[in-house]
């Protein structure tokens, strides 16, 4: 079981459910399992239109009926914004759970998504993103984690973790810290959203990807030369983020082939595991 809701991120609030209900599934993809049903979870404030919330909810419902997820009804509580999430229950075989702190020394790290979300939704915010950005932040956000988790339970990985609030090296941070290993990660690898560096050089960087960033102190050590701005993007708070997949550098191929026949096209190797050295990771 699992549960995720949070107040609206995009304008739209049919995306809004989408985008919602895409981010509560994810834990369950992340660990090789199969969400069943769902409870919504909703605050909304009783003095704004209630066609508002019928349009998250159809968002919300659209974006569950493509995974195959039933909801079965849920709980709304009067709020002072509107939020919305699901609680998750799913199935997975208990002997192949995949958890995020599993991997081995060697393991080639795969990220299913682009990076940059945050930072696109608050420069939204500020009405200082183009619609061509925008558009492209939701598409990623509301797609499900579905494929590339059926992807990695077929072919076999270590360990893996979706990628959400922490950001790209929160995340990974955690992973490495489960498995007592250190990490390394090309940033020229990464992928990332087009467009989305020339918002940070202007400035726009959400608060809680500041603080992921700053968080960081003392346990990443940066390639030399590496720029304030690109720190701040490897730090970038997502939300219905990638998947952060550890798989064994035999198999890494196979994976990457297997994303792509399931349509995970923006799929990369980023990095590896590596053996814990003294000093930062």
């Amino acid at each position: 079981m699992t549960v995720d809701f949070f107040p609206p991120i995009v304008d739209d609030p049919f995306n809004f459910g989408e985008i919602s209900v895409a981010n509560s599934l994810s834990d369950v993809y992340a660990m090789g399992g199969t969400p069943l049903v769902a409870l919504n979870i909703v605050g909304f404030p009783s003095d704004l239109d209630k066609g508002i919330l019928t349009e998250i909810l159809k968002g919300g419902y659209s974006k569950a009926k493509e995974a195959g997820v039933l909801i079965l009804g849920g709980h709304t509580v009067v709020d002072a914004e509107p939020k919305y999430g699901l609680a998750v229950t799913g199935t997975v075989n208990p002997g192949s759970q995949i958890t995020n702190a599993g991997s081995k020394p060697g393991d080639v790290l795969i990220l299913t998504k682009p990076i940059g979300t945050g930072i696109i939704t608050t420069a939204g915010k500020q009405n200082k993103a183009d619609h061509y950005l925008i558009s492209e932040a939701i598409k990623i956000m509301s797609r499900l984690n579905k494929s590339a988790s059926e992807a990695m339970t077929r072919i076999g990985v270590n360990a893996c973790s979706d990628i959400t609030g922490f950001g790209l090296l929160g995340h990974l941070r955690e992973m490495a810290e489960g498995a007592k290993l250190d990490s390394e990660i090309s940033v020229s690898n990464v992928p990332i959203i087009e467009g989305v560096m020339e918002l940070i050089n202007r400035g726009i960087a959400p608060g809680g990807t500041l603080r992921n960033l700053e968080s960081l102190e003392g346990h990443v050590s940066w390639e030399e030369g590496m720029s304030e701005n690109s720190k701040i993007l490897m730090s970038d708070a997502q939300t219905s983020g990638g998947l952060l997949i550890s798989v064994p550098e035999s198999r890494a191929a196979d994976l990457i082939q297997e994303l792509e026949k399931n349509g995970e096209h923006q799929s990369k190797a980023i990095g590896t595991m590596v053996e814990r050295s003294e000093g930062k990771r």
